[in-house]
């Protein structure tokens, strides 16, 4: 009897499940990733949008295999709607090859623990000096936050460097060099100790200033890069935190620019294993005739290199903050890469070294930033090694892998 009514229930409870959509439902992909420079390519994005894909249920977790090993992979919600826009893991692939990964998404959740490659926060810090956690915020364009946030916005970091982006009129991109490979931002929030610096922390390596710092997009007044100012609302959010990468989002609502009203957004972001950082502008509608700037920051006495086409670089050496006692002057190599096609001349001002851009008839374009810090134990200590390296990152950037999605299988 006890056999026949567990076999009952059992039944029912199958019963239920089917009626009621309590089930799970899967498409398995191939992805095939094809390296055609002819240098390895180490920890290459691959980003996969999932509306592409046609899976006919909504993605709550993806599986991503290269071979027999599981790797990390990481699903975005990127645009407010609650539901997965992009699927994304990086790929080793050698030169002149492809690589291929097996990758399951499916319609359950299912919580991973993979050892993250980034890291991410903004803090709000309170009048009694504690730093509250916020994942967005908004302010109108007569307020001025920078003050109550911690590190003055939000930060993030690989093993290899960290950045953070101001909130404020100046949306200033700066940077924090380490010795070591490791995280830290965590730890130190942008301000190391003295008890973490003896324990070889980095910290803070550039005064920024009123300059773009490291490739900030600025307005151009035909002499000068300008702040985005005036506009009527500035938000910064994290949208992701890892473990793949991080999302931040700056948007400049009803900025007054040039004769246009513009809704801006900048994302940044910065994936597992990299150094540099990718920058996505958009706009809610076509550009007309604007122009831009964006560069580097002409550190004091410090060599520059241009290939005058869409890569500008500098190298120097420069007290970081105001207090030249607690910390020495720091050397730093500083670089932005961008697409040829939005060049409209090579110019600079009194603090930038600088490109004009123009996107007219474009809703966007992206463009790239890197930096090293001499004090770095795994990265370049020379002009000459520095700028050798961003005219390869350059050819890396012009050589992105191919991408061949296969579906192999739909189950339920």
């Amino acid at each position: 009897m006890k056999k026949v009514l567990c076999a009952f229930v059992f039944y029912v409870v199958l019963l239920c499940g089917t009626s009621f959509g309590v089930y799970s439902e899967e498409k398995i992909f191939s992805i095939t990733v094809t390296n055609e420079w002819n240098k390895p390519k180490e920890n290459e994005p691959v980003v996969l949008k999932i509306k592409d894909l046609n899976c006919g249920f909504d993605v709550k977790s993806a599986v991503v295999m290269d071979g027999s090993k599981e790797i990390a992979s990481q699903i975005d919600e990127l645009d407010g709607d609650r539901l997965t826009d992009e699927v994304v893991f990086v790929a080793d692939v050698a030169a002149s090859s492809s690589k291929t990964y097996k990758m399951t998404l499916s319609s359950e959740k299912k919580q991973k623990d993979y050892p993250s490659g980034v890291y991410a926060e903004m803090l709000v810090s309170d009048k009694n000096g504690k730093h509250v956690p916020v994942t967005s915020l908004t302010i109108p364009g007569t307020s001025n936050i920078y003050n109550q946030l911690h590190h003055h916005g939000p930060a993030f970091e690989s093993e290899l460097t960290a950045y953070r982006i101001y909130f404020d009129q100046k949306q200033t991109v700066d940077i924090y060099g380490k010795f070591n490979k490791g995280f830290e931002i965590k730890e130190s929030q942008f301000y190391p100790t003295d008890e973490q610096l003896a324990r070889g922390f980095g910290d803070d390596v550039l005064l920024v200033g009123g300059s773009c710092g490291l490739g900030a997009l600025k307005g151009w007044d035909g002499k000068n890069a300008t702040h985005i100012e005036p506009v009527e609302t500035l938000t910064e959010t994290i949208l992701a935190y890892g473990p793949v990468r991080t999302v931040v989002d700056v948007i400049s609502k009803g900025w007054q620019y040039q004769g246009s009203d513009l809704r801006m957004c900048i994302r940044y972001i910065m994936y597992s294993g990299h150094r540099d950082c990718e920058v996505q502008v958009s706009f809610d509608r076509p550009l007309k005739k604007e122009v831009f700037a964006t560069g580097v920051l002409k550190i004091k006495g410090s060599v520059s290199f241009s290939d005058h086409e869409s890569l500008v670089a500098c190298w120097g050496t420069d007290w970081p903050v105001n207090d030249t006692v607690k910390y020495a002057k720091e050397t730093v190599g500083l670089a932005t890469c961008l697409p040829r096609e939005i060049i409209v001349s090579e110019i600079d001002d009194r603090v930038n070294y600088l490109y004009q851009i123009g996107a007219e008839g474009k809703s966007g374009f992206t463009y790239h930033i890197t930096f090293t810090s001499m004090k770095e134990t795994f990265g370049y200590k020379t002009p000459e090694l520095w700028f050798d390296f961003t005219k390869t990152w350059k050819e890396y950037l012009l050589h992105p892998c191919n991408i061949k999605i296969e579906s192999n299988t739909f189950r339920k």
